[in-house]
């Protein structure tokens, strides 16, 4: 496999990313592979290897897919991934499983298809990014161990403290939705990770992505929306708002954003911008 480079996030699945590199050199002969230091790093890595590979296989959660991705935007280099994250929601999206066989028979057949990625305040997406309630509480998710038990707690934590923000729209035509939300959601795919279905509808080739407005809810309507959501069964009510853009305009009052996961800071006025077919995933 001389055209395929392996890029490992060590901090992704707490830290344990030693069974995965020992059944890659079990499996594959003088695997080309790179432990990531940093984002700087990845990104050095790829670029010293960009011209002699094919496929960039992704070993890690959202963020660092993300990362890889952004290298390969808009070019002919074809993404793989071996999920190993926290939600593992594009890697759900994706159909890649935590089975190195199918993934090393996968790369043996090279077929690819192109999807859409977007930014925001052009910063790349490739899954669900949002502000609001989810951005604070991916914030306070980063200061625990992770794990799906630690984000629920956190959700919890938050969800009863967490003040609405306010979305005003740059563009008249949605001025009809401007107010105040619990959440503002962009998504390219349907879920978060761990299969929790945001926009159920979504589709990650369709040159649109769903912005999702969701007001802040009573208690009693949680389970409700709790079920739906897990159940890929959300949609349209006096709290959940559906807009699909290929590119849209406004402004929150807050600059605690996640992309893919990862806490970002960014400063309204927010412009995202969807990219059409934009880049290559094996399937």
């Amino acid at each position: 496999m001389e055209k395929v480079a392996f890029i490992i996030n060590p901090f992704s699945a707490k830290k344990n990313y030693l069974p995965f590199l020992n059944e890659l050199k079990n499996k594959v002969q003088n695997p080309l592979y790179y432990i990531s230091e940093s984002i700087l790093g990845t990104e050095e890595f790829i670029q010293t290897h960009f011209n002699d590979v094919d496929f960039f296989v992704a070993i890690g959660g959202d963020g660092t897919i993300s990362t890889v991705a952004k290298s390969l935007i808009n070019t002919d280099k074809i993404l793989a991934i071996f999920p190993a994250g926290s939600g593992n929601g594009f890697s759900n999206e994706t159909q890649f499983s935590k089975n190195l066989d199918e993934l090393l028979d996968k790369l043996k057949s090279k077929k690819s298809r192109k999807i859409d990625t977007f930014t925001v305040n052009d910063k790349l997406s490739i899954n669900v990014s949002g502000t609001g309630f989810d951005g604070k509480v991916v914030k306070e998710f980063e200061k625990t161990n992770r794990g799906f038990k630690n984000y629920i707690k956190v959700s919890l934590k938050t969800f009863f403290n967490y003040k609405p923000i306010k979305l005003k729209f740059l563009d008249e035509n949605y001025k009809q939705y401007n107010g105040k939300y619990l959440m503002v959601n962009i998504a390219n795919t349907r879920q978060f990770g761990n299969n929790a279905y945001i926009a159920p509808m979504a589709s990650k080739s369709d040159g649109l992505v769903d912005m999702v407005l969701v007001k802040k809810f009573p208690l009693t309507y949680s389970p409700l929306f709790a079920f739906r959501m897990f159940t890929k069964k959300l949609k349209e009510d006096d709290y959940i708002t559906y807009l699909p853009v290929s590119e849209i305009e406004f402004k929150v009052n807050t600059k605690n954003w996640h992309l893919d996961g990862e806490f970002n800071k960014i400063k309204s006025p927010i412009h995202v911008k969807v990219q059409p077919s934009s880049l290559n995933i094996l399937i």
